[in-house]
C-alpha cells in the first residue's frame, strides 16, 4: 500500500539522484547524491522525498512503494541511446545511472506514476521516447544563452502552449531559471512540447494519454518561492485513480 492510498499521509516522491565524488568530514568518496534543493521543493509542496540512488537492479520494488517519481537533473544523456557519436562537449557517460532511470520511468510509465522530469529529467523522457538531443546548443544558436557560466542559472523568458497542463499550472509565460547545453532535438513519440523559448527550443514535454508526465527543461528547485510545479506532482501523486 503506498502513502496515497493510506488517508492522510504525505506521498511518497522519489528522487533520482547523482553518482559523484562528494567530501563529508575526513573523507572522499564516490557518492550517491541529490541536491537539498529538490528535497525542500518536495517537502515544502507537501510530500515526502525519498532518494532513488543509482543500482543495477530493483527498480519495480521500488515503484510499487512510491507515489511519484522526480527524475532530476545532472550529466548529460550518453549518446549512444539515441544512436548519436558524442560531441566534444558531452559529458562523459553514466551508464549506472541512465540505465536505473529508464528503468524507472518505464515502470513509472507502466503503473501511470506521476512524473516530473528537471532538465536532465526532460531529456530522460525524449530520449526514452524514442526522440534525439541537440548535443551542443551554442554551436547551433551560436550563444551561450541557455548556459550562461558555470553553477550560474540564467533567467530567461518561456511562452507556454494554452490549454496544456503546464499552461494550466504557470500560465500562458513564465521566467524560469536555465542551465543547460542540450535540448530536445527529434520529439519522441507520444511526447508534446508544451514551451519554447524565445530562441524557439523546445523547453518543456507533456505526455498527454498519461495523468501527469512533465518534463521541464529547466530547473524549478532553484526557484523556492514557486512550488507550483511541485505542488502539481505532490497533488497528482496524492490521488487514488489511475488510468492504467
Amino acid at each position: 500500500m503506498t502513502a496515497a492510498t493510506t488517508g492522510g499521509s504525505r506521498p511518497l516522491i522519489g528522487i533520482t539522484g547523482y553518482l559523484s565524488e562528494a567530501a563529508w568530514g575526513v573523507w572522499r568518496q564516490r557518492a550517491a547524491l541529490i541536491p537539498q534543493l529538490y528535497v525542500d521543493a518536495v517537502t515544502r509542496a507537501g510530500g515526502t522525498a525519498v532518494l532513488l540512488p543509482a543500482q543495477s537492479d530493483g527498480a519495480a520494488g521500488l515503484l510499487d512503494r512510491i507515489d511519484g517519481l522526480l527524475l532530476a537533473g545532472g550529466p548529460d544523456i550518453d549518446p549512444a541511446r539515441y544512436g548519436a557519436d558524442p560531441h566534444p562537449s558531452t559529458d562523459p557517460p553514466h551508464e549506472l545511472r541512465d540505465a536505473w532511470e529508464w528503468a524507472l520511468l518505464t515502470g513509472a510509465l507502466e503503473r501511470d506514476l506521476p512524473v516530473l522530469g528537471v532538465c536532465r529529467g526532460l531529456q530522460v523522457l525524449n530520449v526514452a521516447h524514442g526522440g534525439d538531443l541537440i548535443q551542443h546548443l551554442p554551436e547551433q544558436l551560436g550563444d551561450e544563452g541557455h548556459r550562461i557560466a558555470p553553477a550560474t542559472y540564467h533567467q530567461q523568458a518561456v511562452t507556454i502552449q494554452a490549454g496544456s497542463r503546464l499552461g494550466r499550472i504557470l500560465g500562458p509565460t513564465a521566467k524560469v531559471p536555465c542551465y543547460h547545453h542540450q535540448a530536445v532535438g527529434r520529439l519522441g513519440d507520444g511526447l508534446r512540447a508544451t514551451a519554447w523559448s524565445q530562441d524557439r527550443s523546445i523547453e518543456a514535454l507533456e505526455r498527454p494519454d498519461r495523468r501527469f508526465v512533465l518534463g521541464v527543461q529547466w530547473h524549478p528547485e532553484a526557484d523556492p518561492a514557486d512550488l507550483r510545479l511541485f505542488e502539481a506532482l505532490v497533488q497528482t501523486s496524492s490521488r487514488k485513480e489511475t488510468s492504467a
